[in-house]
C-alpha cells in the first residue's frame, strides 16, 4: 500500500509539472519569457552570483586558501572600519559629493525636458536631443580630459582668459570648492541629457486636452508648465530620485578618479577610491569588502526610506 501510495503522489506531481510547463508554454506571454531569459541569467551571474563574496568581510581572507577556506574573522573588519579616523572622511566625502551631484543636478534634467518640449520646429528639436544626449556615451576619461583641460592653472583655456583680463591664473582644480564645483558641474554636462530623454518619454503621457483647456481659459506658458507639466511629471521625478537614492554613497570611482589630485584628496577621497587603493593596491581585501557592505546596507535602507516617504504622498515605486 505504501509503495502504490509514493507511486500515486509521484505520478499527481509530474501531472501538476506538465500542466505548469503546459500553461506557460501555451500562454501568449511566452516569447516575452524567452526574450527576458537572458536578463534573468546575466542578473543571476553578474549580480547574485557574486553577493557569495560578501562573506570575505567576515573573514581574513587570503589567497592561497581562497574565499571559502580562509578563516573566519567575525566582525572584526568592521570595528577597524569604526576605529579609523579615516572611515568618517571617507563617508563625509562620498556623501557630500553624492547629494550634492543628486540635488545640484536634479532640476537640469527637468528644465531641459520641458524647454525641449516646447520646441515647436521638429528639426532643431532633434539637433539639441542629440547634442544634449551625446556627452553620455563619452567615457569619464574623455569628459575629465575636456574638464581638466579647460580649466587646467597652467594651459586651461578659462585661465588664459583671466590671464589675459587680470594677469593672474586661479587654481581651480587645487582648490576645494572649485573642484567640488567642476566635479558636479562634469556629472550634470554628461548625464543631463540622458535624464533629460526619460522625462521628454514621460511628458508624452500628458493629455494635450489640458493644455487646450488651459489656453482657453487663458493660462500662459509659466502657468501651464507650473499646474500641467510640472505636475505630470511628479511620478517619473520620483521615480528617479529613488533610484538616484540607491546610489549615494555609490560616487563613480571613474569620474572621481579622473579628476582628483593630491591637493584636494581630503574632499576627493571617496568610497570607490579607497577600496581601489587600499583593497587592490593594498591588498586589504576584507577590510574594503566590509566597507562595501555597509555601502550597500546604507543604500538599501535610504531606497526603503524614500520610497515610504513617496509613499506618503501615493507615488511610491514599490
Amino acid at each position: 500500500m505504501l509503495t502504490e501510495s509514493r507511486v500515486e503522489r509521484h505520478a499527481e506531481r509530474i501531472e501538476w509539472r506538465w500542466r505548469w510547463w503546459s500553461r506557460i508554454i501555451g500562454s501568449p506571454q511566452f516569447p516575452l519569457y524567452i526574450m527576458f531569459l537572458p536578463v534573468i541569467v546575466y542578473f543571476v551571474i553578474f549580480k547574485y552570483g557574486p553577493m557569495l563574496g560578501l562573506i570575505v568581510a567576515f573573514k581574513d581572507y587570503n589567497f592561497r586558501d581562497g574565499i571559502f577556506g580562509s578563516p573566519w574573522a567575525g566582525m572584526k573588519y568592521f570595528q577597524m572600519l569604526g576605529e579609523a579616523p579615516q572611515t568618517f572622511q571617507i563617508v563625509r566625502n562620498t556623501l557630500l559629493l553624492s547629494l550634492l551631484s543628486i540635488f545640484g543636478g536634479f532640476a537640469f534634467p527637468v528644465a531641459l525636458a520641458v524647454m525641449i518640449n516646447e520646441v515647436r520646429k521638429a528639426w532643431f528639436k532633434r539637433i539639441v536631443q542629440t547634442l544634449i544626449y551625446l556627452p553620455h556615451f563619452f567615457s569619464w576619461v574623455i569628459v575629465g580630459g575636456i574638464f581638466v583641460t579647460i580649466f587646467s592653472q597652467q594651459s586651461g583655456v578659462v585661465n588664459h582668459v583671466l590671464n589675459a583680463m587680470t594677469h593672474n591664473a586661479y587654481p581651480f582644480l587645487y582648490k576645494p570648492v572649485s573642484w567640488v564645483a567642476i566635479f558636479i558641474g562634469a556629472g550634470i554636462w554628461k548625464e543631463a541629457g540622458f535624464t533629460a530623454i526619460i522625462y521628454l518619454a514621460a511628458l508624452m503621457n500628458i493629455d494635450p486636452s489640458l493644455y487646450e483647456a488651459s489656453e482657453i481659459d487663458g493660462a500662459g506658458k509659466w502657468k501651464q508648465i507650473w499646474h500641467i507639466t510640472l505636475p505630470g511629471l511628479q511620478p517619473t521625478m520620483v521615480l528617479m530620485l529613488i533610484l538616484a537614492m540607491g546610489h549615494v554613497l555609490d560616487v563613480g570611482f571613474d569620474q572621481v578618479y579622473v579628476l582628483q589630485n593630491e591637493t584636494v584628496s581630503d574632499i576627493a577621497e571617496v568610497i570607490s577610491t579607497y577600496i581601489y587603493r587600499v583593497g587592490l593596491q593594498g591588498n586589504q581585501i576584507s577590510l574594503t569588502t566590509a566597507l562595501g557592505l555597509f555601502e550597500s546596507l546604507v543604500a538599501f535602507i535610504l531606497v526603503i526610506l524614500t520610497n515610504a516617504i513617496a509613499r506618503k504622498f501615493n507615488k511610491e515605486l514599490f
